[in-house]
């Protein structure tokens, strides 16, 4: 008998070490190619690991919340030396003919008698695609929830589509069964007299080390003011009368990103990016929004990009994709914000105080709409208004000049069909 290593891969995107989220298996579970083993997460991407052989799960290289490097041992696997032969034929053949690039893992004689000549090195297994594409899953569960969900004759993608979720617990399998309301969490808890402890692992401790970093690096500066939306409100319920049925129903995100971009062209040094190493500040010609979206993991930012080119419905349209990605966790890892828009609809309340999202210098903050008396012209009318709240990195961005662009995107969404048409 050998023992395969399974080894933590080289995910890309500059990263040098995981965080190991979850087991699927312990030591002495029996394992099966291509059977998920562990879930890991970096701050961009979660991935889950399989094993590319057959065998029985010997040593675990951490517990869940622990960092591992990339190269570190993850799982070792007992396994025999007619399996070692036949994975390390058929992984030499993959290499061969496809010119990838493979990670080593060592098959280890147990035998004292063996003589050094008898142990051999063996290619780690080559998946078929990249990491980021073969491991993120539509719907994903361990072992033992799928065999659970087969004996109970449960649909896992039909369950996992009405609970909007991408990955199924037992706890939701119970809910399931049960019919509660509610969503059950899914993280692991220790109750003692009345207290929950929740461990704070994967995207919402990612989550946790961003905002932390944001507000420690950065002097935020918040800036915040009124806006006037009875007009537009007005003129976007004509065009989904009109428009709706044949491009889409279009809510006030496009109106307010479109504002942003036309307001930008005044304001070029409001769409940058600061690069803490080189300490440069880089400014983008082209305008990619992060909008904001709350999804069951947590905050996701998906990239619209090149949002200047895009009319009203194509911003709609891409916007509900984005959204949908982010809920499955399929967002983008290529894309990179240039500004972010962050708005909780009803909930948004009278006014916030947005985290800029690093290394990016802005954040555009939208409250909820509430109908509040008004003096116009010396007479008093019931008005629909909005507050915009924003931050600005006070190192780059002035008060002065943090005002001013957000008064050129008031002066546009007051009179829409005057200047958002451009």
């Amino acid at each position: 008998m050998s023992n395969y290593s399974i080894k933590i891969p080289d995910i890309g995107e500059g990263i040098t070490e995981v965080e190991l989220v979850e087991w699927f298996v312990g030591v002495g579970d029996r394992v099966t190619e291509d059977q998920n083993v562990a879930s890991v997460m970096t701050d961009k991407v979660s991935v889950e690991i399989t094993s590319p052989v057959t065998g029985e799960v010997t040593h675990l290289g951490g517990a869940p919340g622990d960092l591992l490097a990339v190269g570190a041992d993850l799982v070792q696997i007992a396994l025999s030396t007619e399996t070692v032969a036949t994975a390390s034929t058929a992984e030499t053949g993959q290499a061969s003919s496809k010119g990838a690039h493979v990670e080593t893992a060592t098959a280890v004689s147990d035998s004292e008698s063996e003589s050094p000549e008898a142990i051999t090195t063996t290619p780690a297994f080559v998946p078929a695609t990249t990491p980021h594409e073969r491991l993120l899953q539509t719907v994903q569960a361990s072992p033992a929830v799928r065999k659970r969900a087969a004996e109970l004759s449960v649909d896992l993608v039909a369950l996992a589509q009405r609970l909007g979720k991408t990955r199924i617990h037992h706890a939701d399998l119970d809910q399931h069964l049960v019919g509660f309301a509610e969503q059950k969490s899914s993280f692991a808890r220790e109750k003692h007299d009345s207290v929950t402890t929740v461990p704070v692992r994967g995207l919402r401790r990612q989550i946790a080390k961003k905002m932390l970093e944001s507000t420690q690096n950065i002097p935020h500066f918040t800036y915040v003011e009124s806006v006037d939306v009875t007009a537009l409100e007005q003129w976007r319920q004509q065009l989904n009368q009109q428009w709706e049925q044949s491009r889409g129903r279009l809510t006030l995100l496009p109106f307010l990103i479109r504002a942003m971009c036309l307001a930008l062209k005044k304001h070029p040094h409001l769409n940058a990016r600061y690069d803490e190493k080189t300490q440069q500040l880089q400014q983008y010609e082209a305008i990619h929004v992060a909008v904001a979206t709350q999804t069951d993991q947590g905050l996701m930012v998906p990239v619209l990009e090149f949002a200047q080119h895009l009319d009203f419905w194509q911003m709609a349209e891409q916007i509900r994709d984005l959204a949908q990605q982010a809920q499955q966790g399929q967002q983008s890892l290529a894309a990179k914000s240039t500004i972010t828009i962050s708005s909780l609809g009803a909930l948004g309340g009278v006014m916030a105080t947005p985290i800029i999202n690093a290394p990016e210098v802005a954040i555009i903050g939208v409250n909820r709409q509430m109908q509040q008396p008004v003096v116009v012209e010396g007479q008093i009318q019931i008005r629909t208004l909005m507050h915009l709240s924003s931050s600005f990195d006070h190192r780059f961005i002035d008060g002065y000049d943090a005002a001013s662009f957000i008064q050129d995107m008031r002066k546009m969404l007051e009179a829409p069909q005057l200047y958002l048409v451009q």
